[in-house]
């Protein structure tokens, strides 16, 4: 059984896919916004320790199921064995490599019980491919990914990421409210100037969650790796990032010289 999903099984391409994105989500925070209570529970003096994700987008660290076979696949044994033996980015990487492959098991294995055919697995990679993994988040390569699928020999170099707001300290955006120009633009002038931000902006990927933007939410950018956030899921308002005049995502903030 998996643990904390209660009794949920999908079993249509559509919920195996919201299964498959909400456990991808919960790992996701494991190893970014809550890097620091996951690090805290893989405690080396432990038992195997495995990182679970759940369809509620919450992650757990806990001992594997006891039933063998278990019920369902189990995710990597052990993660907390190699916490103290590699340094801290080469271990995040290494965990999420293996949510990854956990993450696409999980997901076929539902396939597999519920009879999917050939074009039900076909459309359901599909969907899951379409998402940057969970390495690429965490090591920061769907940035990379998504600057080579969108440029073009066109590409201006400053469209790399969003543009700061004015009036700031700390790097924000929001995608709803456009950074004010120095100068009023003509209304056409501003109609094309906003439709240019937001295709240029379309493919920036929230560090945390590793979505897209959508038009109506406030973004912020870590001035130490310069990635780019949700607010809300740093838990940082408008309000409060203008107070800010250098921004830790908690990834950054949490990094410290460890034994």
């Amino acid at each position: 059984m998996d643990p904390g999903s209660g009794t949920y099984n999908p079993r249509t391409v559509e919920e195996v896919y919201r299964d498959f994105k909400g456990r991808r989500t919960a790992m996701i925070k494991a190893l970014t916004t809550d890097v620091e209570k996951f690090y805290n529970h893989c405690d080396p003096e432990r038992e195997n320790l495995c990182l679970y994700g759940f369809p509620n987008e919450r992650w757990e660290v806990n001992l594997p199921a006891e039933e063998v076979p278990p019920e369902m696949p189990e995710p990597a044994l052990g993660i907390n064995f190699a916490r103290d033996g590699m340094q801290d980015k080469d271990w995040l990487s290494l965990v999420a490599v293996h949510s990854d492959a956990w993450l696409v098991s999980v997901a076929f294995y539902f396939g597999a019980r519920f009879g999917f055919d050939k074009n039900d697995r076909r459309r359901l990679f599909g969907m899951i491919n379409d998402l940057p993994t969970v390495y690429e988040v965490v090591s920061g390569g769907a940035k990379a990914r998504v600057k080579e699928k969108s440029s073009t020999p066109n590409n201006s170099s400053n469209k790399s990421k969003p543009n700061k707001v004015v009036g700031l300290n700390a790097r924000t955006y929001n995608f709803e409210s456009q950074a004010k120009a120095p100068k009023p633009q003509p209304k056409e002038e501003e109609e094309s100037l906003d439709d240019e931000e937001e295709d240029e902006h379309e493919n920036t990927l929230c560090g945390a969650c590793g979505e897209n933007y959508a038009s109506d939410e406030f973004w912020i950018c870590c001035d130490i790796c310069e990635k780019w956030f949700h607010g809300k899921c740093v838990k940082i308002t408008p309000a409060r990032a203008e107070h800010i005049k250098q921004y830790k995502c908690p990834s950054c903030s949490n990094k410290r010289a460890r034994p």
